[in-house]
């Protein structure tokens, strides 16, 4: 996919389950990912999964990636054999008919489907109805008794999709936020004796309200939060250029703000002057609608200087999510030169 970065363990983390709350496939990836890259590994009773290198002194910066991807939860079967979901995280119902689906029951993954009913078959008015999650049915392929044998309520789904390369894009499902996941593991295996100590924190239930990193903010008490998400990229036919607020192939963005957070100046600052001396590709991120992990880092135990680094996407809360293997190159560098030249005495008040 990319020879700078390990493009299997991309496609490793973007195609693995794992919905808000039940991030145990992918938490397992990353323990296995930052052992051998950290001093110390441990996980708490969120499921936050936090990898430290210590530094020579007593700075602590948190370095927080999402683990959960959006999904849905079984709340009923119907006698006929039908799933019924309820949804973990924000989906635009429009983009799930027609679409493959995984159920991940205790006796193993089960394939179904989501359908949509030919267009000749709709009147007028069923044409013009908003589709709602609580609207769809999933198809077991499976007749009532077995269905209802096999899926329980609780049980997890998932839309299938592989990941593959097109063109200069990465694109497939989860890269929300499996691909600022990846970047995050890939920094932690480039630092080496840093002056600060870093925790690179695998975060749970960011799509249902930033609720692993608040925790971790409160665990931590950092001096300084660096979050990673993607970020929109308007950059497609129908948006004007001030509604697309980031585009493909111009590099990683420094985030500003978004809804949830307006980032710390100076670190902000800092991010500029690193890749400017690194000649790494950014962007700056206004980001009008839409909250991360930063904001939890930020108040959660107190007030915290925090930046963030973001990976412009298109087709975000899709399947298709599509990122740039130059943005993604760049988020790397730049978190990985960030973190190494950070200092104990960087001052960050304002």
């Amino acid at each position: 996919m990319d020879a700078r970065f390990d493009a299997d363990l991309l496609e490793e983390l973007t195609e693995t389950s794992g919905v808000p709350g039940y991030e145990d496939r992918i938490r397992e990836i990353v323990r296995r990912e930052l052992e051998p890259h950290v001093d110390r590994l441990r996980a708490d009773g969120m499921g936050n999964v936090v990898g430290t290198i210590e530094g020579t002194n007593d700075t602590d910066v948190v370095v927080a990636a999402h683990m959960d991807e959006i999904g849905f939860m079984v709340r009923h079967v119907t006698e006929e054999g039908f799933v019924q979901v309820d949804a973990l995280g924000g989906w635009d119902a429009r983009v799930l008919k027609a679409q493959r689906v995984t159920v991940h029951t205790d006796d193993g993954d089960v394939t179904g489907m989501i359908g949509s009913v030919p267009p000749h078959t709709l009147d007028e008015e069923d044409r013009e109805v908003t589709p709602e999650v609580e609207d769809v049915y999933i198809d077991l392929g499976l007749d009532g008794e077995t269905a209802n044998e096999r899926v329980s309520v609780g049980d997890l789904v998932t839309l299938e999709q592989t990941t593959e390369r097109v063109g200069e894009y990465v694109t497939g499902k989860a890269l929300d936020d499996r691909v600022c996941l990846f970047a995050t593991l890939e920094a932690a295996r480039r630092l080496e004796n840093p002056a600060v100590t870093v925790h690179f924190v695998a975060t749970v239930q960011e799509e249902v309200g930033i609720r692993g990193a608040r925790a971790i903010g409160v665990d931590l008490d950092p001096d300084l939060g660096i979050a990673l998400d993607v970020t929109v990229a308007n950059d497609v036919p129908g948006f004007e250029p001030g509604e697309q607020v980031t585009e493909l192939g111009k590099g990683t963005a420094i985030k500003l703000k978004d809804s949830s957070v307006i980032t710390n100046p100076k670190v902000s600052r800092r991010l500029r002057e690193v890749a400017d001396a690194e000649g790494i590709h950014y962007q700056t991120e206004v980001l009008p609608a839409g909250g991360t992990d930063t904001a939890g880092l930020q108040v959660a135990g107190g007030a915290v200087p925090v930046g963030a680094l973001s990976i412009p996407t298109r087709y975000l809360h899709t399947v298709t999510e599509s990122a740039h293997v130059e943005d993604i190159a760049a988020t790397i560098d730049l978190l990985a030169a960030f973190l190494g030249t950070e200092r104990a005495d960087t001052d960050y008040t304002l």
